[in-house]
């Protein structure tokens, strides 16, 4: 419940949806120009011409995640631009809101009652009337807005410090790995010589396991639970690489440590080891996430951003090998990295979700 009296959104605020116009990639394509265009989180590309000129809010219609109290759903935008029609077009009402306490406000509010649909979220504009926010007068609006702009910084700020620390400590991993190869002189192999792929399923037994997934940052929980294909998951054990191959373009490679506990992964998805006394899989799977594995990833890409790379694919892959006793002790010194990384993500978790505590502070919980 907030400190403050709540007052439906279109008391406070404005409706310009009549500025939007959505416009296809094909045809942005055509038009690229100096003007930002805007979608529902953010700006999604360019173009040449705009539909407003000004200081609004934009607050997403579709796509938004809406039910994430840790995400952005409105945002300020300001001069000339061009919004689609995935996001409302919103100005305080003069002298009754001012702007950036609306946007701060939108993403304080509580959705739950106002947006449609189950899989993909909308919020209509015929629903948008049954959005609450806190109304306070106006002075004490700015000054709020003031008060969270400063502290908000401030959690950027200490987010940013921490993104570069999470750089250094990869920009490290990197230099462990080259640091390996360089040493000795490498043999060239092809990595369907020196993997094998796990392709059997968990079986009956997937249920003592959680679901992992890959991510660009690496091992993470999986977002769907197994359904009926469940048996066929992949044993995710120690020692074991995995990834998406619809999104390793884009570095979407996980581990399972030693110390991490064993699941296991979607069928969809490629997993491999090192063969035994050939390949150490820790210090593989940090050569596949460095720009050397890149380089390979993107030497067999065929064109298609989203196309399937599969391990047979993969296998074609070339890579410099050092020897094994060189891996392993490269490995010991990657394992050493994971407890700093660890602490670092660890503090970024936690910075992400100072905003909304920070909202909550300011209009009440």
């Amino acid at each position: 419940m907030s400190m403050f009296h709540l007052a439906p959104l279109t008391e406070m605020a404005d409706i310009h949806d009549y500025l939007r116009e959505p416009i296809s990639q094909t045809e942005r394509n055509k038009r690229e120009g100096a003007y930002p265009y805007f979608g529902a989180t953010g700006q999604v590309g360019w173009i040449n011409g705009y539909r407003q000129d000004g200081r609004y809010v934009l607050l997403g219609e579709d796509g938004a995640p809406f039910l994430d109290p840790q995400k952005t759903k409105a945002y300020i935008v300001e001069g000339k631009c061009w919004v689609n029609n995935h996001a409302h077009v919103l100005k305080g009402k003069e002298g009754i809101c001012d702007d950036d306490f609306l946007c701060f406000a939108l993403n304080w509010a509580d959705y739950s009652e106002a947006v449609t649909g189950s899989t993909r979220l909308k919020l209509p504009q015929n629903t948008m009337n049954r959005l609450f926010i806190p109304k306070p007068n106006i002075e004490e609006q700015r000054q709020i807005a003031a008060r969270l702009k400063a502290q908000l910084a401030e959690v950027e700020t200490a987010r940013q410090a921490a993104q570069v620390q999470l750089r250094e400590v990869t920009k490290l991993a990197d230099s462990i790995i080259y640091d390996s190869i360089k040493s000795v002189i490498p043999t060239p192999r092809t990595l369907g010589d020196v993997l094998d792929e796990v392709k059997k399923g968990i079986g009956q037994d997937w249920k003592s396991y959680p679901v992992l997934g890959a991510t660009r940052s690496g091992l993470a929980p999986a977002k769907e639970q197994p359904g009926k294909q469940a048996p066929k998951y992949k044993p995710a054990f120690p020692g074991t690489v995995f990834y998406n191959p619809m999104r390793i373009l884009i570095g979407s490679i996980a581990f399972v440590d030693e110390d991490d506990t064993p699941g296991i992964t979607s069928p969809d998805y490629v997993a491999l080891r090192g063969k035994e006394g050939v390949v150490d899989s820790r210090w593989f799977y940090h050569w596949l996430r460095s720009p050397l594995g890149a380089q390979c990833i993107l030497s067999l890409a065929r064109g298609a951003v989203r196309e399937r790379m599969l391990f047979n694919r993969l296998a074609e892959g070339a890579i410099e090998l050092p020897d094994f006793a060189e891996q392993e002790q490269a490995s010991a010194a990657l394992k050493e990295l994971r407890p700093l990384r660890r602490t670092i993500e660890q503090q970024l978790r936690e910075i992400d979700l100072l905003p909304n505590k920070i909202l909550a502070q300011a209009f009440g919980q």
